[in-house]
């Protein structure tokens, strides 16, 4: 089948993936081919290493993302370049894109320039049908549901208190609510429901925290699809298709391995959304890193009030990962931009909106900070930066105490990354992480969000409607108390108000909504306006993208 991917020009063409997995070390018996340029990597090949020590753990952050982009993927893929040009054996683990944004809003998720993953377009659209199997399982136990209702309803499941919606890989508004069972006796009982999409199910989020198939199967047993009458939580394995939700996903449990366009391993597995749910690639991909390379970069979607805060409260709690360093991405555009600069002004140098949107940056690292991970600062290289904006992002930094280093990635692959691989590798020899989580699992539900409002966010605290209140008494009752919170909210801005840029001061984080995901085993609290089920803008990305009679597409980069 062929494969296309829009490289830089002087890229050579993609390795035999058995080059990229022979060199890591893995045996023929440990990884299944998926094509030419992917392979699946089986889970016993973590098991086979588990006496060897773990490499260094590097999350991937960014400020406050904006419509100028931050390059956080970019970034990640082309440090492992450079640090594989540094003799270093760097290995970046990053999430699956899903099909709705890439078609809707922005467009692949491979990277991009010379810093970028391959087969890119295989990877964006399907891949090894990873997202496909998670929506088949979650519908499968949707199915399960309403047919029990159809055929007696033994459980006495109230219609009305029904938690699974359905999942689609597409975003499409038009289901976010809708009408279900109707037509008479023999098409099911009435109700309501809705979609949601898939990268939000909580089927993801199970896949990215099982530690094996063993407890993937133990996790989807617990999730919890409706109450009774009486209140009861209802779980899936009440239903009895726990097991063949399982077999659904016994393939998409082991990650990918890809590669960059330089032949830097990458594995590439899993892509929970971390506006909605908690944003990071799988726990067996990042420990298979941990356990072949040296140092493993990755990822934590959006912002680090989002995307990092999940990393380290709910990741790293959940398998027992040790970060070592967190990278902040900064641009001077998104600094601009957060400064007040509308985006078709931002190519312009102006220090003094520079100057302004510094105090984003100054947020995101007074939260990470309350982790106890070293910190470094990685200022992504545009063309139109100029060397004084640069300057004044340095030097503020200093001020801060954080190095911050240029690269210029996009352009240059990891040739444009070498001052900040040195920098990242100065850092893990020269500062020890004390990471600590943001607080103690025993807290009460409403004690844990303020904590990552006030200490993340900076804001005010929290305000909780009657009816949230309701939800958090209940969710401890039932003894979901002590699991971490998830926040789904804006990425947009540090508040749960999208319009409210820079370093919004003054204001309280509003939950609108609470459920628990006991499969994943976290605690979700909606804030603002977000969806679980994004809508197409006015034009789509998908009214670009095109494939040629030789099965190459255009319009995903």
């Amino acid at each position: 089948m062929p494969t296309s991917t829009p490289p830089r020009r002087d890229a050579s063409p993609p390795r035999p993936i058995a080059d990229v997995a022979r060199e890591l070390g893995l045996a023929d018996a440990e990884w299944v081919p998926y094509g030419r340029y992917a392979a699946k990597v089986l889970l016993p090949a973590i098991e086979a290493r588990r006496s060897r020590p773990d490499g260094r753990l590097v999350v991937v952050s960014s400020i406050t993302p904006t419509p100028a982009g931050d390059g956080k993927t970019t970034m990640a893929i082309g440090l492992a370049q450079a640090l594989c040009r540094t003799g270093a054996r760097a290995v970046v683990a990053l999430r699956e894109p899903s099909i709705g944004p890439t078609l809707g809003l922005k467009g692949g998720g491979t990277g991009g320039g010379s810093s970028q993953v391959l087969p890119g377009d295989d990877i964006n659209l399907h891949f090894t049908g990873d997202l496909h199997a998670i929506t088949s399982a979650h519908n499968l136990l949707a199915a399960a549901l309403d047919s029990h209702l159809h055929h007696g309803n033994a459980l006495g499941i109230d219609p009305r208190r029904v938690l699974w919606k359905r999942a689609l890989d597409v975003n499409d508004r038009a289901l976010r609510h809708i009408v279900l069972g109707l037509g008479g006796p023999a098409d099911g009982v009435p109700r309501e429901g809705g979609f949601l999409i898939t990268a939000a199910s909580e089927i993801m989020a199970v896949l990215c925290l099982a530690e094996g198939l063993a407890d993937l199967r133990q996790r989807l047993a617990r999730i919890i699809v409706a109450l009774t009458h009486e209140g009861r939580p209802v779980a899936a394995e009440a239903l009895g298709v726990a097991g063949a939700m399982a077999a659904l996903l016994r393939h998409a449990i082991h990650p990918n391995l890809a590669q960059t366009l330089e032949g830097t391993p990458a594995l590439i597995h899993g892509g929970p959304f971390g506006n909605i749910a908690h944003g990071c690639n799988s726990v067996v991909a990042t420990r298979m890193a941990l356990k072949l390379g040296e140092i493993c970069l990755t990822e934590a979607g959006f912002g680090s009030d989002l995307g990092a805060e999940k990393f380290f409260d709910i990741k790293c709690r959940a398998a027992g990962l040790r970060p070592d360093a967190v990278l902040l991405v900064v641009s001077t555009r998104a600094l601009k931009y957060h400064g007040g600069v509308p985006v078709k002004e931002l190519a312009a140098e102006n220090l003094d909106a520079l100057g302004r949107g510094l105090d984003n940056l100054d947020a995101h690292v007074e939260g990470l900070r309350h982790f106890g991970v070293p910190l470094l600062v990685g200022l992504n290289r545009y063309p139109t930066d100029t060397g004084r904006e640069h300057r004044v992002v340095i030097d503020h930094c200093a001020g801060l105490g954080v190095a911050a280093h240029v690269a210029d990635i996009f352009e240059q692959g990891g040739e444009g990354g070498q001052e900040l691989a040195r920098g990242l590798l100065t850092l893990l020899a020269s500062e020890p992480s004390r990471f600590a989580p943001l607080y103690p699992l025993d807290q009460p539900v409403k004690a844990k969000l303020d904590a990552i409002a006030r200490r993340v966010y900076g804001a005010d605290g929290v305000v909780y409607p009657a009816h949230v209140e309701r939800q958090i008494a209940e969710i401890e009752a039932l003894g979901h108390g002590g699991l971490p919170v998830c926040v789904a909210k804006t990425p947009r801005s540090l508040s749960d108000d999208p319009t409210l840029l820079g370093r919004p001061r003054g204001f309280r984080i509003t939950v609108n909504d609470v459920e628990v995901s006991a499969g994943a085993g976290f605690v979700v609290a909606l804030t603002g306006d977000v969806q679980t089920m994004p809508g197409l803008p006015r034009h789509p990305n998908a009214e670009v993208v095109d494939v040629a009679s030789d099965g190459s597409i255009t319009g995903l980069s």
